[in-house]
């Protein structure tokens, strides 16, 4: 079996085990996934969510971020830290987005790298999941499973996307991120992974694992 062929089986075989797999934010329109996954960096979906309640009540959109003054957005998203660079981060983006595109959130890559607080991963979190437009999510989940997979063998988030998009088709990107992650925070976990609870154990080298339980 080629190892494209390999890698697919493999996806499909999570996607089994993790029927449920979706994106972890709770947002309900393009930009407030946008808010969400920036001040996921550091952060658990989970603090997030509970952050977001409030901060989405008070300022629901772009034209009511834009407004807002420093100090109102740090009270309000504190708890998911480095919270004065990601107030300062949204303020900006929420005046990119006003300014550059009419207050909708752009939908291609180019467009979303260029805002405030913006990189690849979570360009490809809204573009997946608020536009579904294939995205490859590459977060410290999919790096590791991605190499203990033998899927990659380089560090960096930028070529693992790349590697994993030649490696698996477009249509698959955005739930092949979402099972990723589910299994790496189920299983497959840092820095010891449950081997003995692998739901696809027999189909992974278990590249660079040393200990397992």
């Amino acid at each position: 079996m080629k190892k494209k062929d390999r890698a697919l089986y493999l996806y499909h075989q999570l996607e089994q085990a993790y029927p449920g797999a979706r994106c972890g934010l709770d947002y309900q329109n393009a930009w407030q996934l946008l808010v969400a996954t920036i001040l996921s960096a550091q952060c658990t979906d989970k603090r997030v969510n509970l952050v977001t309640v409030d901060l989405f009540a008070s300022l629901p959109g772009p034209k009511e971020m834009a407004s807002a003054t420093q100090e109102q957005v740090e009270s309000l998203i504190r708890t998911t830290g480095f919270f004065r660079n990601k107030a300062k981060n949204l303020i900006q983006c929420a005046e990119q987005v006003l300014s550059k595109h009419q207050g909708e959130v752009p939908r291609t890559m180019p467009e979303l790298v260029d805002l405030a607080g913006v990189g690849r991963k979570t360009a490809n979190v809204v573009l997946g999941n608020a536009f579904d437009v294939p995205g490859m999510v590459v977060d410290t989940h999919v790096k590791r499973l991605s190499r203990r997979f033998g899927w990659t063998k380089s560090d960096n988030p930028v070529q693992i996307e790349k590697e994993l998009s030649k490696l698996l088709p477009p249509e698959v990107w955005t739930q092949a991120g979402h099972v990723m992650i589910a299994h790496g925070r189920a299983c497959c976990k840092a820095p010891i992974p449950v081997c003995s609870q692998c739901p696809v154990l027999e189909l992974c080298p278990r590249k660079t694992v040393d200990r397992a339980r």
